[in-house]
């Protein structure tokens, strides 16, 4: 009984309160006062309502396609072609179009003027992916590879590269990516390995590692007489063709 009285004293408010809304609403004078805020609501709803939309249909993203061919006889065009499907397909917005002709893969970035702009663009942020036809138009080894992959990854630009089905804007292509930086990593392991092996090889044999040693009394001598001219330490060493800390040691063991 108290339960059902107490809904009926706040259903009674609220029927007042309701009651006396309506009644203000109903004044020309106060409904003149109103009309004003309320446009400004209503205009104010859809200034932010079209911001919303703006801000949630997301900007194309800016592609740069790189093609590459090792003989001047073959076209890039069949390359560019598959790419640009690609990117209609995507929608992506293609910005640049760039190809190297008749240049090996195995040469460096100052021998292939469309690559080195390629990456000084990308240093620039003018695009957000790259898009190539195969792994080897980037190069042609893996340690290559890699390093342009991670240098693309550190300026925040995606690769695209179609007939390996690699593409960092999806989590599948940045976990191939993650498994080409292992595969460079281990291939840098072998070499550096390799070449502690020959090393040690060479010096059981009886051969000197690194370059042949300059000093000789004649040298040691040219020191300590230039130190007693006053000479300083770093234009002996520039005199003589040494290095600083060569001059220290013959000082110090004088």
């Amino acid at each position: 009984m108290l339960f059902l009285k107490k809904i009926l004293y706040i259903s009674s408010g609220v029927c007042l309160l309701f009651e006396k809304f309506i009644y203000l609403f109903t004044q020309p004078f106060y409904f003149n006062q109103l009309l004003p805020s309320l446009r400004s609501v209503i205009r104010l709803y859809y200034s932010n309502g079209d911001q919303l939309m703006h801000f949630s249909t997301p900007k194309p993203r800016r592609v740069a396609i790189y093609a590459r061919v090792s003989t001047a006889s073959q076209t890039v065009e069949n390359q560019f072609q598959e790419l640009r499907a690609v990117a209609h397909r995507n929608g992506w917005q293609i910005v640049a179009e760039l190809s190297d002709s008749g240049i090996s893969g195995a040469k460096g970035r100052d021998q292939r003027p469309a690559f080195d702009t390629l990456l000084k663009r990308a240093t620039r942020r003018e695009f957000d992916v790259v898009m190539v036809w195969a792994i080897d138009r980037l190069g042609r080894s893996i340690q290559h590879l890699v390093g342009f992959m991670n240098e693309m990854q550190s300026l925040n630009v995606d690769l695209y590269i179609h007939q390996q089905a690699i593409d960092t804007t999806t989590a599948s292509g940045r976990m191939i990516f993650g498994i080409f930086s292992a595969l460079g990593e281990y291939e840098r392991e072998l070499i550096r390995e390799r070449i502690i092996a020959g090393q040690k090889r060479a010096v059981s044999q009886g051969v000197k590692i690194g370059r042949p040693s300059k000093m000789n009394d004649a040298v040691r001598s040219s020191v300590r007489m230039l130190k007693d001219k006053g000479v300083g330490i770093r234009d002996i060493a520039a005199r003589l063709e040494i290095g600083v800390g060569t001059v220290y040691s013959v000082l110090r063991a004088a």
